[in-house]
């Protein structure tokens, strides 16, 4: 008899430690520390449930919802020390025992809380969701970047909904109902037009500014205005080839504020202009590429001797560092200002959208344009001029061309010798 009932035991104690397995830890799910402080919890609540809500192109409604589950757990001290002390059999015995607190668990609710509006992004009935301005903003990044793709970190300065008071306005959480407005925000006022007519015009309420609330106790961080302005990071994710002013849209991360749900952040792509002195790093072979749509375009520098003899060769180094070899070989003439047109070597073709919706036949990449500029000397030793000249003079004389007779011009007026 005395086998069984061990068995039996051990049998569920087995299952209660593969239910703490199976159950992930909420401190993990919000990416927090045990330690962690009640501030810090609502800022990993606020970013994870902006990230994960089914209304978001990042949505995923199964980690919203463990992200509400996990703040709700450790949001309220109680529950926080049941779940420290009994992990989740404990928590779940202490919700059927009765004390599960004053905690919304609809998961939307508490997003709403935070954020205002109801619990979801989108319109729809129910008199839609009041949505905050869209912000615009212009992120600089270098040609390299655009040619090999990168995950650009920025900073933007906007408003915030205040962490101290959890966007109340109030330093004790407490808010009351305007006794003016009685919690309409509107006022009717009567105007007397004549003797005996009045005029009815509603107007806010200029005790509680419209709100219908009022604070007695103002949160001195924002001084009851709910929000503060301050510094917010966010990764932009440049592809290969994405054109200059292609725009990046940031869901529900402009201004936020807790009456309203904030609106869209819209990024607009510009190619940064190097600076001579303080984008060496990004030089290539001691100059810059330069960009049209999705050709690039390189000005490479000659000696006289090598654009009219030719035999010379240039390796250039490209922007995702392979090497395009520019050559000329013995008695090949390169004229000044001549353009050569190196097919596929220019910017990655941009293909928004999914992978299979463009042309595969379409070529990948554009092409590249090397202009030629020569350089002339500003003097010749007297030796090289002497032997130089004699040369070109021996040529000229053999085969060479009268440039004035050629023109069709007249021939210059001979000036008369004065015999006097």
């Amino acid at each position: 008899m005395l086998l069984p009932q061990i068995i039996s035991h051990l049998l569920a104690l087995f299952a209660i430690i593969a239910c703490a397995f199976a159950a992930q830890d909420f401190y993990k799910i919000l990416g927090v520390d045990r330690s962690c402080s009640e501030r810090d919890l609502k800022k990993a609540y606020r970013t994870l449930s902006k990230k994960y809500h089914p209304d978001k192109t990042t949505g995923d409604e199964k980690k919203f919802l463990e992200v509400a589950e996990a703040y709700e757990a450790l949001s309220d001290p109680t529950t926080r020390k049941v779940y420290d002390q009994y992990g989740h059999d404990g928590l779940e015995n202490h919700k059927r025992g009765g004390s599960g607190g004053g905690h919304a668990h609809d998961p939307f609710d508490l997003f709403s809380r935070f954020f205002g509006g109801t619990g979801h992004f989108g319109g729809g009935g129910g008199g839609g969701v009041r949505r905050g301005p869209d912000l615009e903003v212009r992120l600089h990044v270098p040609l390299r970047d655009l040619y090999n793709g990168k995950d650009t970190e920025f900073t933007i300065e906007k408003q915030q909904i205040c962490e101290e008071c959890e966007g109340s306005g109030s330093a004790d959480g407490q808010v009351e109902t305007c006794n003016k407005c009685g919690g309409r925000g509107m006022v009717i006022q009567k105007h007397m037009l004549a003797p005996g007519i009045f005029q009815q015009v509603q107007m806010p309420c200029d005790q509680c500014g419209g709100q219908g609330k009022s604070i007695k106790h103002k949160c001195k961080v924002c001084g009851g205005t709910k929000v503060v302005r301050g510094p917010t990071t966010l990764t932009a994710s440049i592809e290969r080839g994405m054109p200059k002013g292609h725009r990046l849209v940031f869901e529900s991360e402009a201004d936020e504020h807790p009456d309203h749900v904030a609106g869209n952040l819209y990024v607009h792509i510009m190619e940064s202009e190097p600076q001579l002195g303080g984008d060496d790093g990004l030089r290539s072979d001691g100059t810059f590429f330069r960009r049209k749509d999705d050709d690039l375009y390189w000005r490479e520098v000659l000696s006289l001797r090598e654009a009219w003899m030719g035999e010379w060769t240039r390796n250039l180094t490209h922007l995702d560092g392979h090497v395009v070899q520019l050559s000329r070989k013995r008695g090949e003439v390169v004229q000044p200002g001549q353009v050569d047109t190196i097919k596929g070597e220019g910017m990655p073709v941009y293909h928004q959208g999914h992978v299979h919706e463009h042309d595969h036949d379409a070529p990948e990449f554009g092409n590249l344009y090397v202009e030629y500029k020569v350089i002339l000397p500003d003097q010749m030793e007297s030796g090289l001029e002497k032997d130089f000249w004699a040369v070109w003079e021996k040529w000229r004389k053999k085969k060479g061309v009268d440039l004035l007779k050629d023109s069709g011009r007249p021939p210059p007026a001979v000036p008369i010798k004065d015999e006097l």
